[in-house]
């Protein structure tokens, strides 16, 4: 008997070696999980510009510096034929970004925000330098300022003949003011509905206009103006005499106006040539080689996916679609050399692409391909070449080089080396289900780090935002970290998505929490049965924006989830409609009715209303400074929480707007992510000793 107790302590102890054994080798020896922390180390790849010869690429790398809560960009430099490694053309401690060749490749001027050491700053003022114009000679020097106006320099282009710049700054009438500032008044008067915006705060008096700058003197011009609209995104003519540029002229842009419209103007001023000809917003004018036509991008209605146009340069005439059967959103448009092209990048079912239509017959063709995103496009047509950044699922980004065609394609630099090499990360897996109506709807799913066959895992449901937006294969910081801790994690692309044609996107309109809910419901359901290892009784939801109020809605709706997490939220449609920047901008979602005329409309698809249903624990997370989903829709919904007896915590992040967990201070962006992991680890782990990211 003794042998056999003996024996059967040495099977126990060999069974749980081999278990150990098989975690650690599912965890890859000397690996492990990303960290929300890991974010500190990250480097990003950005704006990358091919020399006129072709023969090297400047490009943007950004990284955190932690000690300073800060992101820090420099102008890196690499050869196309990959000879030599990357060489950091841009040290200064101030960021250095939007690198931009001159025509004849001799210099690269680009926008930092350097401090002028001639310069003397006000007394009482702690006015920070603003973004300016510089340039650096290929052949050595130190960078030369070309710009100096009072408001800095958001957006600049070369002429052709590299002679002159457009640049693109802001002026208003209290930049004439010569009295103290501290004798001012500093309140804020507004006379139009629309007087904040997320990305930038409360609007002050200055407007956005174009200037032409000598290149070699840096003596400025003034050549557009006006106090009630803002021009922007200038392009040369090809033969440096006239500059076209967008603007909406109805002077009600600050009343929720969005006719904006293309218009050319002289290089040194003067009156203004309609191009385009709709009554909503029109955008990204680019001259044709020849000089004869511009193309543009438009929409006939409100909410359209913009369509490709063709407009002769000198107006007059109806514009004309350049591209037939296009069903997705063109950004990035540009012509080739010889004007029998047009490429624009879009997303497209969870991918990010390079698309090019043939002007001549109209056909739109997929250049770039795989399961990835590609963006930030750069070409240089008598090379044969052109230039991207790309990341995918596991790899965040890099820089690459291809030819025109996207054959040939090579990597061009390898940020994240070390690091990733430390890291095990996950995979994703798409599936296609069916939604609302028998619609065909995308689902990924990601198995924990370290997956073993037999095993129940807990699941994060997570919904993007938007909703005009879309998950896919590109890289997801969340989602690894997820997995990491040992979550499976399933998102979905419901009706309201962008990359799946107009139909599809404006599948939402009357639907918040209709048929958008039941496509989300649905992939949870078609993930438990394709994927059995999946614990249906530990499963958590969350989302930001859009995706923050469909989890709002869903814990509204069913109890399903165990705990929940939401992001910059609507929680109360009418009041959100007006406080948030864009004044009763939800009209479209609903049939093109405001709060006014369909209130009970509004009411009953406001998670507010169900509050009294909601069991699940809830974690709310909000922005002081969100003009978008104001602080008072996370206030709402934790007070109503509270008011009904659920389990609910609200945190608020200082100085953050809407983009928190995307360019938020790095310690907010970190800790957003670890108030999240906390949450789920309470709840769906049942550690009951969690401990919240503050008490840390």
């Amino acid at each position: 008997m003794k042998i056999v107790r003996q024996l059967g302590t040495v099977f126990i102890t060999l069974v749980l070696v081999l278990a150990a054994a098989a975690t650690f080798f599912a965890q890859s020896p000397g690996q492990r999980g990303i960290t929300p922390e890991d974010y500190f180390s990250f480097e990003f790849a950005s704006d990358p510009n091919i020399s006129p010869d072709g023969k090297l690429v400047a490009y943007v790398v950004t990284k955190v510096d932690r000690a300073q809560n800060r992101r820090n960009s420099t102008i890196w430099i690499v050869p196309v034929d990959g000879g030599r490694p990357p060489l950091q053309f841009t040290t200064a401690p101030q960021n250095s970004t939007s690198p931009r060749w001159s025509p004849d490749g001799r210099t690269l001027a680009f926008l930092s925000s350097r401090p002028d050491s001639t310069a003397t700053p006000a007394a009482g003022t702690s006015e920070q330098p603003r973004a300016q114009v510089y340039t650096l000679s290929m052949n050595g020097g130190e960078a030369k300022k070309i710009t100096n106006l009072k408001n800095g320099v958001s957006v600049f282009r070369w002429s052709p003949d590299g002679a002159r710049m457009v640049v693109v700054s802001r002026i208003g009438p209290s930049d004439a003011k010569t009295s103290d500032p501290k004798d001012r008044s500093d309140v804020r008067h507004y006379k139009n509905s629309s007087y904040k915006f997320n990305d930038t705060g409360w609007f002050d008096d200055r407007r956005t206009h174009l200037w032409v700058v000598d290149a070699a003197t840096g003596s400025a011009t003034q050549i557009t103006e006006g106090n009630d609209w803002n021009d922007s995104d200038p392009q040369w003519s090809p033969d440096g005499t006239k500059i076209a540029f967008v603007s909406n002229r109805t002077g009600k842009e600050y009343d929720e106006d969005r006719n904006t419209d293309v218009w050319v103007i002289g290089a040194s001023g003067g009156s203004l040539t309609k191009i385009s000809d709709h009554n909503e917003s029109d955008n990204q004018p680019r001259w044709s080689p020849d000089g004869k036509s511009i193309a543009f991008t438009g929409e006939i209605r409100e909410r359209d996916h913009p369509k490709i146009f063709l407009e002769p340069s000198t107006g007059g005439v109806p514009s004309v679609m350049a591209a037939n059967g296009l069903d997705l959103i063109p950004g990035a448009l540009e012509w080739s050399e010889d004007g029998r092209s047009l490429y624009f990048e879009t997303g497209s079912k969870g991918e990010n692409h390079l698309f090019r239509v043939d002007v001549g017959s109209k056909r739109v063709n997929q250049v770039t391909s795989g399961p990835r995103t590609v963006r930030s496009v750069d070409f240089n047509f008598p090379a044969g070449k052109m230039v991207y950044i790309a990341n995918d699922f596991k790899h965040l980004d890099d820089l690459y080089v291809a030819d025109l065609d996207g054959r040939n394609e090579r990597k061009l630099t390898s940020l994240n080396t070390e690091l990733w090499k430390q890291l095990q990360l996950a995979d994703v897996e798409r599936f296609t289900y069916k939604g609302a109506d028998n619609w065909d709807i995308d689902g990924f799913i990601v198995k924990p780090v370290g997956w073993q066959d037999g095993k129940k895992y807990p699941l994060v449901f997570s919904i993007h935002g938007g909703p005009a937006g879309q998950y896919g294969v590109d890289w997801y910081h969340e989602f690894q970290v997820y997995a990491a801790k040992g979550y499976a994690v399933l998102f979905t692309n419901p009706r309201g998505s962008t990359g799946y044609g107009q139909k599809f996107e404006r599948g939402i309109d009357g639907e918040w929490g209709g048929k958008d809910y039941i496509d989300m419901t649905k992939g949870v359901d078609a993930a438990l049965a394709k994927y059995p290892w999946i614990d249906k009784d530990r499963m958590g939801v969350t989302g930001g924006s859009y995706g923050g109020y469909a989890t709002n809605w869903i814990v509204g709706h069913t109890d399903r989830f165990k705990a929940a997490v939401t992001l910059r939220s609507v929680s109360n449609f009418i009041s959100d409609d007006g406080t948030r920047d864009g004044a009763y901008g939800h009209k479209a979602d609903f049939g093109g009715s405001d709060i006014f005329e369909k209130t009970d409309l509004y009411w009953d698809r406001s998670p507010l209303k169900y509050a009294k249903n909601v069991k699940t624990p809830t974690l709310i997370l909000h922005s002081d400074n969100d003009y978008r989903v104001p602080i008072e829709q996370g206030e709402q919904w934790y007070r109503a929480l509270k008011h009904f007896g659920v389990t609910t915590e609200i945190v608020f992040f200082p100085r953050e707007n809407h983009n928190l967990t995307r360019t938020g201070e790095p310690k907010h962006l970190v800790e957003s992510l670890n108030w999240q992991l906390y949450w789920f680890d309470r709840f769906l782990n049942g550690n009951a000793t969690a401990v919240a990211p503050d008490a840390k």
